[in-house]
């Protein structure tokens, strides 16, 4: 019984998905759901393997708040939630000419360029001005505009991501393309 109900919800997943495309098999693109009503054009990520090493919850739900401060010497840390917050690491490999897509973020996100290079754009920079970073330096996403990150090398490249999310939130949350870049 158990697997009949499992493989009912995985046509029902299928069917979503592929009622998600046009017609003509391209992903999630501006079209008309009902008069007058236009889905935005989102892009898809590419490129990209992900693997997910491990999430966590931490703080007590029994409490309203969740605090953490920490001195030493003159460096020092201040940190706090309400109640609880989970993290979440993943390492992602972009190859040349890969790209994560337009999206946002539920809390911020911190990314250590691991090899190679990656360039980051913020969808609301009327400029479309790269942020480019290299192996062994860091960006700070904090997941309050979409934003899309590439890898523009010739060489594959790796990021260590750490996100700092609600608990049981989704990590990444598709956007829309921005108006200022042209990808």
């Amino acid at each position: 019984m158990a697997r009949g109900k499992l493989s009912f919800v995985g046509a029902l997943m299928v069917g979503a998905v592929l009622t998600a495309c046009k017609a003509d098999g391209d992903p999630l693109a501006t079209r008309n759901v009902s008069p007058g009503r236009n889905l935005p054009e989102m892009t898809m990520g590419s490129g990209t393997t992900s693997t997910p090493l491990g999430r966590a919850t931490f703080g007590d739900p029994t409490k309203e708040q969740f605090r953490i401060t920490r001195k030493t010497g003159e460096w020092s840390i201040d940190m706090r939630s309400s109640p609880q917050f989970d993290v979440a690491v993943q390492s992602i490999v972009f190859q040349p000419n890969g790209q994560s897509g337009w999206h946002s973020h539920p809390g911020p996100v911190f990314i250590q360029v691991v090899s190679g290079t990656m360039t980051f754009y913020q969808a609301d920079d009327p400029t479309c001005s790269p942020i480019v970073r290299t192996a062994g330096q860091g960006y700070l996403d904090l997941g309050e505009h979409p934003h899309i990150a590439r890898n523009e090398s010739t060489v594959p490249a790796e990021n260590l991501v750490t996100y700092f999310a609600p608990p049981g939130a989704a990590l990444k949350i598709d956007q829309p393309k921005s108006e200022h870049c042209p990808f």
